[in-house]
């Protein structure tokens, strides 16, 4: 049976069990089979269901009853108050983007691929085999497995030029995902209360790091092909700054792509002023009509701090990243992240290079390009077409989200909450500016579920942004 039996089944029960004494019996299984004329397996979910709610309780070897219903009592925590003090860093509320939407809604807020647009089949493969091998009884080295630093230092090293010196396995430090990456960086590179650089709009995850770690941000204002490197280096010289993190391929979450010719200029910027570039190639398997080549790959003096995750392109079940830099900084970020995870998991990792070393994987990644052009491609018509008042100031090449202005008097909340009653979910821009918003934003994933649901979608928020 199908899902839906099941969320039938705990219905029908819940209606007999708010009728029923508390320790009153249940059927039997069997007598719920007959009854419902469901399958054993749906049965046992739907009473799965219940007892995970707290209704009814499994007495083993007798049977299922009904649960006494507890007195809620009044929970008095404000002496926490005192214990904990005033925060030292205020943190932004988790955004929204994290959600989990119900599947009767349209999702266009989430920051992660549809389940049709990853490798299940590999995936699935990789962590049965993973759990099979030695990884799954060891505990792995500190900086992570051999062969993985290798996979991710050879992948970068395929983009530097023929006589410069590639990157080396012992350069790379395989990270719990690439969250703790930013922490590790920012505490790492420019700690707290000091000044670090960001592009603006910038990563909402970014933003959170920085304030977890008590890191100052300073805005860099950036266009469709990356941040005015003029304005950069004014910032530079007045801030004192050492760190500018940025995102030079398919930007979260405007999906700007800086130009060689400005990669270069931002990049001789941090070297004349002696700091640290964090590269963060978070989209670097989302490319569409255009290829994400790292600009770390050009750098050879150890200014470019690389990060590269494989999340979101292999499984958010897969948690694994990687950061690739030299010199005493690579030391101060293993010392760091051992400090804080001692190490990533030997079975996720082992995992994520069985995917990523089969031949599939290649397959896989060709054929994604087309599925991500596709999905962009329609979710741009459809608000030209139904959606006039919102401007798109340019079509991203890769990455997996539109950058949407909206008229500057919309009230964004509002705007939320009534797509949201229309079933759309949409996610606000406010949160990906490091100080003020430059102006009224949604970010748009035009790589979530039911792309076939963006006209419709386009139109609600036409009629929202009406009212």
């Amino acid at each position: 049976m199908s899902h839906n039996s099941s969320d039938r089944i705990v219905s029908a029960l819940r209606e007999w069990i708010a009728s029923a004494p508390a320790g009153a019996r249940l059927p039997s299984t069997r007598a719920l089979v007959s009854r419902f004329e469901a399958s054993p397996v749906t049965v046992q979910k739907a009473l799965r269901t219940l007892t995970g709610q707290g209704v009814i309780e499994s007495r083993p070897g007798v049977g299922t009853f009904v649960r006494e219903a507890r007195a809620a009592l009044p929970q008095d925590y404000g002496w926490q108050t005192a214990a904990l003090g005033t925060p030292q860093h205020r943190l932004p509320t988790v955004t929204p983007a994290l959600r989990t939407a119900p599947n009767d809604v349209i999702a266009l807020h989430a920051g992660y691929p549809d389940k049709e647009l990853l490798p299940g089949r590999l995936v699935r493969t990789a962590l049965a085999r993973a759990s099979r091998s030695e990884a799954a009884l060891r505990r792995t080295p500190a900086a992570g497995l051999p062969d993985l630093q290798s996979w991710f230092a050879s992948e970068l090293a395929s983009y530097v030029p023929t006589k410069s010196t590639p990157p080396a396995a012992s350069d790379v430090v395989v990270l719990p995902g690439s969250q703790s990456g930013l922490s590790t960086l920012f505490r790492s590179l420019v700690g707290a209360g000091r000044p670090l650089l960001i592009e603006s709009p910038s990563y909402w995850g970014a933003i959170l790091a920085a304030a977890q770690v008590g890191v100052e941000l300073v805005p860099i204002p950036a266009g469709p092909e990356g941040p005015d490197p003029e304005e950069l280096a004014r910032v530079f010289s007045r801030t004192g700054a050492r760190a500018f993190y940025g995102q030079p391929n398919y930007a979260n979450p405007s999906g700007a792509q800086w130009s060689a010719d400005r990669a270069g200029l931002v990049l001789d910027v941090v070297r004349e002023h002696g700091a640290f570039l964090i590269e963060d190639d978070w989209a670097h398997d989302f490319g569409i009509t255009t290829d994400a080549v790292p600009l770390a790959a050009r750098d050879h003096e150890g200014h470019v701090v690389y990060l590269r995750s494989l999340t979101k392109s292999v499984s958010p079940a897969i948690r694994v990243a990687a950061l690739i830099a030299r010199g005493p900084a690579r030391d101060r970020i293993l010392a760091d992240t051992g400090a804080q995870a001692m190490y990533v998991s030997g079975v996720l990792q082992q995992a994520a290079l069985d995917v990523v070393t089969q031949p599939a994987w290649g397959t896989h990644q060709r054929g994604l390009r087309g599925q991500l052009a596709a999905r962009r491609d329609l979710l741009v018509d459809a608000l030209r077409e139904h959606t006039p008042a919102a401007h798109l100031e340019f079509v991203p090449s890769g990455g997996l989200n539109l950058w949407v202005r909206l008229p500057d008097a919309t009230d964004l909340t509002q705007l939320a909450r009534d797509c949201e009653a229309r079933g759309v979910i949409v996610a606000t821009g406010d949160e990906w500016f490091p100080a003020e918003p430059a102006g009224r934003y949604l970010r748009l994933n035009y790589a979530g579920p039911n792309p076939g649901a963006f006209p419709e979608a386009a139109r609600i928020i036409a009629a929202a942004l009406g009212g």
